[in-house]
């Protein structure tokens, strides 16, 4: 099974114009990505898709491989259909380009459904979000799936609301956690299971896809959808569809670059990370 990871990386990004090139910690944001999925021995081919020549003759520079492509194209998914209809491969993996922090947990989670399920087409990624902010914010497309990891909905909005948890405007209730704590506080072992804040408010998807080659081009095929619109969220697309997209869960969650204050934060992430 011949596997290739496509990055686009548009350079013309409206809330951050030349977003591929920002430096992080002294390289560009596109190389630490190239460098993220390079670590991955099971990737045969690795390819920046750009509509930029800055961007593109960058990727060369660092010894990557890149292609250009048109410049009309609505978004990422776009990009690689177009990049990857001379490819021979089987499985595409799509690494949006502003995702410094991709690794190899990411990576095996989207490929390894592909090798225990023919049937399986579309694959993503959710993390537990334990913090009631990132919860509540929209820029974090949170995921709610089955009992087989099949995506049921994806959405800006908190999902699932928890009736336990919170009242009707989204308010943490605090009175039902902290009685639940204290009915706890005399048994170690209910205590060290039910940790109140610990217990995540849900799982957020991370914007990474795998798929079958064959079904790529049947998505790019697919008109934009009512709920697609709507969340402004394109795997709904396939959900509406009738297509299924298996999410597994990864550990770890990352920082994508959406605006240039988001550098800082990978920044001192990195930071911690080597010290």
């Amino acid at each position: 099974m011949k596997i290739a990871a496509l990055i686009p990386a548009r350079f013309a990004s409206t809330r951050f114009e030349g977003k591929p090139l920002a430096k992080i910690m002294g390289k560009s944001m596109i190389q630490h990505v190239w460098e993220g999925v390079s670590k991955s021995a099971v990737i045969s081919e690795i390819i920046v898709a750009t509509e930029d020549k800055r961007v593109f003759d960058a990727v060369i520079n660092f010894g990557g491989n890149a292609v250009m492509t048109k410049d009309t194209h609505a978004s990422g998914t776009d990009r690689i259909i177009e990049a990857s209809e001379n490819l021979d491969a089987d499985i595409i993996l799509n690494i949006q380009g502003d995702e410094p922090l991709v690794n190899n947990e990411i990576i095996d989670a989207l490929i390894e459904p592909f090798k225990e399920d023919d049937g399986i087409i579309f694959t993503s990624v959710k993390t537990p979000i334990y913090s009631f902010e990132e919860f509540m914010d929209i820029n974090s497309v949170k995921v709610v799936t089955d009992n087989s990891d099949y995506g049921i909905y994806f959405s800006r909005s908190p999902i699932p609301f928890d009736r336990n948890r919170y009242d009707l405007k989204f308010n943490l209730i605090d009175n039902i956690m902290n009685t639940n704590k204290k009915n706890n506080s005399n048994n170690s072992k209910d205590k060290k299971n039910n940790k109140g804040s610990e217990k995540p408010f849900g799982f957020k998807h991370l914007g990474f896809y795998g798929y079958r080659k064959d079904f790529l081009k049947t998505f790019g095929l697919l008109p934009p959808s009512y709920l697609e619109q709507k969340e402004m969220l394109e795997q709904l697309r396939a959900i509406e569809n009738g297509y299924k997209i298996k999410v597994k869960t990864v550990s770890i969650s990352t920082i994508p670059v959406d605006i240039p204050a988001d550098i800082k934060k990978v920044e001192s992430y990195l930071l911690k990370l080597y010290n």
